[in-house]
């Protein structure tokens, strides 16, 4: 590890920023009877007897007078749903509360909702720490709740995700040395979660008298309607199945397409049967996609979609995108 041999300020901050922590908003209450918050990061426990909690604020921010002469605030735990409200109070301006839904609390201090966790403060010390002033506060109340928080590490938002006590691993026996495919295989481990994620949903396409080249069309189609057999080819080419004239026949037989414009130029657009039918697809997928979040939490949850979709950007070889505007 280098050491610094001088002491650089942005360095310094820079090696500060890369201790990851939640995201606060603090809030209180001027004399004049106005509601006052700010973003902070500098949130940290003190003690559980009696019940303290401190946080840190610049001496050169214009709300430190009203913090100062103030005896009570509360500490709002930011959930990953309140990025843009984070983003709001980190910066400078007289109508953050705007339109914002507040709860009673035990004092006058704004009290925010739908956060991680909620402290109801009363200020016990104030203390001089170099360029910040320190608060520490009793906690007079406090609630929490199942919504995965919001972090802040290097200077960006991030998502925290639990790590398994002991390492994770699919297989009861490790693979022979001489064998190089290995459960820890990116192809391996998302190949395998597909198909089982799509279980349950080749189950229902078994039941509907259909199979998993008409679930992509029907998709497809659900999403961006009225498509010619090539745009439609676009979409789903990535699958590795080629949609054919008699694909859209099979279909139209089955009343879930109906062929508009000209038979030398046809565009296929959804019936009514179709559409209902891609809808129980959909919601069959959204209820497996709600259970496995139970299991994995919503925090892991959201953590793996980032994951995902960065990926798939990393990975992309230029697919048109489905949902842009026509």
């Amino acid at each position: 590890m280098a050491m610094q041999s001088s002491f650089d300020p942005q360095a310094f901050r820079t090696a500060l920023g890369t201790f990851t922590t939640g995201v606060t908003i603090i809030t209180t209450q001027a004399q004049d009877g106005s509601p006052i918050g700010i973003t902070a990061n500098s949130f940290n426990s003190v003690s559980l007897n009696p019940p303290l909690v401190l946080w840190s604020l610049a001496k050169t921010a214009r709300s430190l007078p009203v913090f100062t002469s103030g005896k009570h605030w509360n500490v709002h735990v930011l959930s990953t749903e309140q990025e843009p409200l984070s983003g709001r109070f980190a910066m400078q301006g007289e109508n953050k509360f705007a339109e914002i839904q507040l709860d009673n609390g035990i004092s006058e201090a704004p009290l925010l909702q739908d956060c991680t966790a909620r402290f109801q403060c009363r200020t016990a010390f104030q203390y001089e720490g170099g360029d910040h002033v320190i608060f520490v506060g009793e906690v007079l109340a406090f609630d929490h709740s199942d919504r995965a928080p919001l972090a802040f590490q290097s200077g960006q938002y991030a998502l925290a995700t639990r790590k398994p006590r002991s390492e994770l691993r699919l297989a009861t026996t490790p693979p022979p040395p001489e064998c190089s495919y290995t459960e820890d295989l990116l192809g391996y481990l998302l190949g395998r979660a597909h198909y089982q994620l799509l279980d349950a949903l080749h189950r229902l396409l078994s039941n509907q008298q259909l199979d998993e080249h008409a679930f992509f069309i029907l998709s497809v189609l659900c999403i961006r309607d009225n498509l010619s057999l090539s745009e439609i080819n676009t979409f789903v080419s990535y699958t590795g199945h080629v949609v054919t004239a008699a694909s859209m026949r099979f279909l139209e037989k089955q009343n879930l397409v109906a062929v508009e414009g000209s038979h030398q130029a046809p565009r296929y657009v959804l019936t009514a049967t179709g559409r209902e039918t891609s809808l129980q697809q959909l919601a069959l997928a959204k209820a497996v996609e709600e259970n496995l979040s139970a299991k994995l939490g919503p925090g892991d949850a959201q953590a793996l979609k980032v994951l995902l979709k960065r990926l798939i950007a990393a990975s992309d070889p230029g697919l048109p995108d489905l949902w842009a505007p026509r």
